[in-house]
């Protein structure tokens, strides 16, 4: 998996470095094909990885461009969070999953999710075969991996082992990241079981090193076993910076919902197609197991960028049961849907879910 910034500067182009992505939009600007760009920048939580395609298709299809914004696109390195970097004003927006909006909110910091791409973590809690974990009622006595200590996965795994009366105590957790260390951690022994998404999955599998004991990753799944819709990919900004930059923030939101339309009528060879080919080839899969991955778990992508009804309450009793002071957090401020509403609008799509949260 790629652990170096990335930052996309036209269509299919990648240049590779740290190179700072500031924005130097203003609130000028329109979209649907207007010659006068918004620049904006985005840092994505693993831009390579499937759960997170979705910000790159939108520049390979060129629909940043097509909707007025000149989109930057970088992606997060180690010990550096797309969702902090966005925070503390490093970058515009962050590709990242909802429960951040949460967690920030409740240290009393305005972060708002603007539009809505998939209803489902996309990971999977892969063990090694002779782990002999097959529910998180066995986690007790195990060490398991998640991307990072204090990430989303980290705090998944705490509520699939609470849920089962296993408190923190009873197992460790160890930041293995994805790609090829998460697959050296199993290989190694270093941790039994770890959370990941495709194309780490696949690997895992051709390798016959793990097999998913628990499926996070399809929309059907993730309600089994998280008791309801669970949001995850998104984009989320500081809400200051969206009352100041509401026609750039637009514009991408029209971008990605047209994406997500885009990969609801599209097969998996067509997404993969379309994507730089270094996230769908690589020393860790092949082409074919990317395109198997991501027809198995393709569900998980929504195709309008709306919030999934219930999914907020989901994530916030989620949130209190491991511990998080929620008691600042108003749900309603954490997300809306007008940008999404407003995009559909534009193509002539239609929804079945009624605006909510904040109007932006």
């Amino acid at each position: 998996m790629l652990k170096r910034a990335i930052c996309v500067a036209a269509i299919g182009a990648l240049a590779l470095g740290a190179a700072a992505c500031s924005s130097s939009g203003g609130s000028g600007g329109t979209s649907g094909g207007s010659t006068s760009l918004q620049s904006v920048s985005m840092m994505v939580g693993g831009i390579d990885k499937q759960i997170y395609l979705p910000y790159q298709l939108a520049q390979s299809l060129g629909f940043y461009k097509k909707y007025g914004v000149k989109m930057t696109l970088s992606t997060e390195s180690a010990g550096v969070g797309a969702e902090d970097a966005m925070a503390s004003g490093n970058v515009d927006m962050a590709g990242a999953w909802y429960i951040h909006t949460i967690d920030f909110q409740s240290k009393g910091k305005d972060v708002i999710d603007l539009v809505q791409l998939s209803g489902a973590p996309g990971e999977r809690e892969m063990c090694s075969t002779n782990s002999g974990v097959h529910s998180a009622a066995d986690f007790k006595g195990k060490t398991l991996g998640v991307t990072d200590l204090g990430s989303g996965t980290d705090e998944l795994t705490q509520f699939l082992a609470a849920q089962k009366g296993i408190s923190r105590k009873q197992y460790n957790t160890q930041a293995v990241g994805a790609g090829a260390t998460a697959i050296a951690a199993i290989q190694r022994n270093t941790a039994q079981c770890v959370m990941t998404t495709q194309p780490t999955v696949g690997a895992l599998e051709s390798k016959h090193l793990a097999y998913s004991a628990l499926d996070l990753a399809t929309t059907s799944g993730a309600t089994a076993a998280l008791g309801g819709a669970w949001p995850a990919a998104g984009v989320l900004a500081n809400a200051s910076w969206v009352n100041s930059h509401k026609k750039a923030a637009q514009g991408v939101v029209d971008a990605l919902v047209a994406t997500m339309h885009w990969i609801a009528t599209h097969s998996a060879a067509d997404i993969a197609n379309a994507l730089p080919q270094q996230f769908v080839s690589n020393a860790t899969i092949t082409k074919a197991q990317y395109i198997a991955g991501l027809a198995a778990d393709k569900g998980q992508f929504l195709p309008d960028g709306i919030m999934p009804a219930g999914g907020p309450k989901t994530i916030y009793a989620m949130e209190k049961l491991i511990g998080v002071d929620v008691s600042k957090v108003t749900l309603a401020n954490t997300f809306t849907n007008s940008y999404a509403v407003a995009a559909n609008k534009l193509e002539g799509f239609t929804t079945t879910t009624t605006p909510a949260g904040p109007t932006g």
